[in-house]
């Protein structure tokens, strides 16, 4: 028997992945929670086969941050990771964080009954769109620091709060933010934001 643990922020969704991981016959949900912080701890108290975690929730620890977590403490726990934005470098990071398992949330209930046996049984399993994606797109040409400085900028916030944040002098902001739209063809600052967040990449 696999035994599975739900973390998922939208009751109405956890609760219809809760019924159908109860129709298969191997399988059976021992917790369902909503945050990365209550995902950490069920797990490390039930140390369940299988925690399936939602990429996107509320609190101090999102999906990725979780899974990291989760490797450390019960590393014994196989990872599947749900998205509703199949974006490729959001699959790389689960990926790096130790997710054994990527699915798409609209995924047919047998495939994703399918992923969670995989995963527990030691196997890698990303959903097949996904996959071809990963292959076809570009990889992240942003360093995390440059992200960070984009996703800031995105934000609102001006090259003195950016500096002031990130400990740096503002004429070293204003060169990374100067890479930045070279390094993604964008017309300016804001493009580049437009393109970074298309891409999965702020």
């Amino acid at each position: 028997m696999i035994n599975v643990l739900l973390a998922e922020d939208m009751h109405l969704i956890r609760g219809a992945l809760a019924a159908l991981i109860e129709l298969e016959d191997d399988m059976r949900v021992v917790g369902e929670v909503a945050t990365g912080e209550e995902a950490v701890a069920r797990g490390v108290e039930l140390r369940p086969g299988v925690v399936v975690l939602d990429i996107q929730m509320p609190g101090r620890l999102d999906g990725i941050a979780a899974a990291e977590e989760l490797r450390a403490r019960a590393p014994e726990c196989a990872l599947l990771m749900l998205t509703s934005a199949g974006r490729t470098e959001t699959l790389r990071r689960a990926l790096a964080a130790g997710a054994r398992g990527f699915m798409v949330k609209d995924a047919p209930p047998a495939r994703l009954a399918e992923a969670i046996r995989r995963v527990a049984a030691g196997e890698s399993v990303i959903d097949p769109s996904l996959a071809a994606a990963a292959i076809t797109e570009r990889p992240n040409p942003l360093t995390p620091r440059e992200a960070e400085v984009l996703r800031r900028a995105g934000e609102g916030a001006d090259l003195a709060e950016i500096a002031a944040g990130l400990f740096l002098s503002k004429g070293t902001v204003r060169n990374y933010l100067g890479a930045i739209v070279t390094k993604l063809d964008a017309r300016n600052r804001l493009d580049a934001v437009r393109i970074a967040a298309e891409n999965g990449w702020i």
